[in-house]
């Protein structure tokens, strides 16, 4: 079933298709071919046996009930001249045209001898009938008409043409007999068939089925593995690899949307920029590996801090980070800057080159207002650049902080 195994799942089910389709024509045709047989041994049956029987009746109630009964009849004056000759001459007629009937059925070699003798007695018969009618032609009384001649002539034919009778009945019985024997051969052979074909079908439609389960549990898994490949990589997108914070890509996004979603709420919304002090000072006293802890440090004490799931902090690039959170007023505002100073400060990082303390230290902007319609979406990103610019003018390790 390698075949199948190289299929796409389109074509796996315009296989199936295609076989079933084919199956049921090929059942069809045998089918087709084998009632066409049937029926030809039906029109054997009752074409070939059934009708020269009805053919050969009709010929003895005309002898009997027509030309016996007509000259019954004309013996004893019961019915004209004319009628009797008319009724006669229609009745050879009609049994002339019944045999030639009969006749041209199909007949088997050994048949023929005794059709040609059934077929002299006829003509002898009909003769006899003929004289009568010349003899009233003659002006013969036809009184003096013996009628156990004409019984005997009559029961003569009968049992000549029962004879015929009796032999197409058991040639009836015998075809008939043939006939089961065939019919239940080709049922035999047409169920057969179906049982193979619907077999057939089966096994290959368990293996085509089989291969699309597969293929749908590999789809699954993969597309499983793509969906965290695609988590991972839009995480990865928008984190930081060094700190694991938030880069400033999805601080581009999520700004927009909490200053939009701040003026549908009237709330209050608080931006901070930040910068390590004298952190260049710090990388070429200590190198850029220690540079990188130090970054490190200071991202742990920010999510330590900011626990809310509305609250951003993000790495905006080198040593200077943000920090985006709502419903906060000023004065939390200010506590949570202070708050961050002394943590960073905290974490006693050594730092020999900064001019304002013996270890790591930052400088914060803050700016703190209640968003509206009026509100222009880069008021907060300057006021609190302006903010950091200013704390660092105040001499650094501290924030400064604007409502304005």
């Amino acid at each position: 079933m390698n075949f199948i195994e190289t299929l796409k799942l389109r074509s796996k089910l315009l296989f199936i298709f295609i076989i079933i389709t084919v199956g049921l024509v090929v059942v069809g045709v045998i089918g087709t071919i084998n009632l066409k047989s049937m029926k030809k041994n039906l029109d054997s049956l009752y074409f070939g046996s059934l009708v020269p029987v009805t053919e050969l009746n009709r010929i003895l109630q005309t002898y009997h009930r027509t030309l016996g009964s007509t000259l019954y009849k004309a013996k004893n004056a019961q019915i004209s001249p004319d009628e009797v000759k008319s009724r006669i001459k229609s009745a050879i007629q009609s049994i002339e045209r019944e045999w030639k009937n009969y006749e041209e059925h199909f007949k088997r070699d050994y048949e023929l001898g005794y059709i040609e003798y059934a077929a002299f007695e006829i003509k002898a018969a009909n003769n006899y009938f003929s004289r009568a009618v010349e003899s009233i032609e003659n002006g013969s009384d036809m009184k003096n008409l013996s009628l156990s001649s004409v019984e005997n002539r009559i029961s003569h034919i009968h049992q000549v043409v029962n004879r015929l009778i009796t032999y197409e009945v058991d040639v009836a019985k015998y075809e008939r007999k043939n006939f089961l024997v065939i019919y239940e051969a080709i049922l035999m052979k047409v169920g057969s068939i179906l049982v193979l074909v619907i077999f057939g079908v089966m096994v290959i439609s368990f293996y085509v089925f089989k291969s699309i389960q597969s293929d749908q549990t590999s789809l699954e898994i993969v597309a499983k593995k793509l969906k965290i490949a695609n988590k991972k990589l839009e995480n990865a997108s928008y984190t930081d690899s060094l700190t694991e914070l938030h880069n400033r890509r999805y601080f581009n996004l999520v700004y927009d949307r909490e200053i939009k979603r701040a003026k549908r709420n009237n709330s209050s919304i608080t931006f901070m920029m930040l910068d390590i002090d004298y952190f260049k000072q710090y990388n070429d006293t200590y190198g850029h590996i220690e540079g990188d802890a130090a970054l490190r440090s200071v991202a742990k004490v920010f999510k330590d801090l900011f626990k809310r799931p509305s609250d951003f902090v993000f790495r905006l690039g080198g040593e200077e980070f943000g920090v985006l959170f709502t419903e906060v007023d000023e004065e939390n505002s200010a506590i949570i800057a202070r708050n961050i100073c002394d943590g960073v400060k905290g974490c006693g990082i050594k730092h020999e080159g900064s001019k304002i303390n013996e270890f790591l230290t930052v400088s914060i902007g803050v700016a703190c207002c209640v968003a509206d319609e009026a509100l222009d979406d880069e008021v907060l990103i300057s006021k609190a650049d302006e903010m950091l610019y200013r704390a660092k003018e105040s001499g650094r390790d501290g924030y400064s902080i604007t409502t304005n």
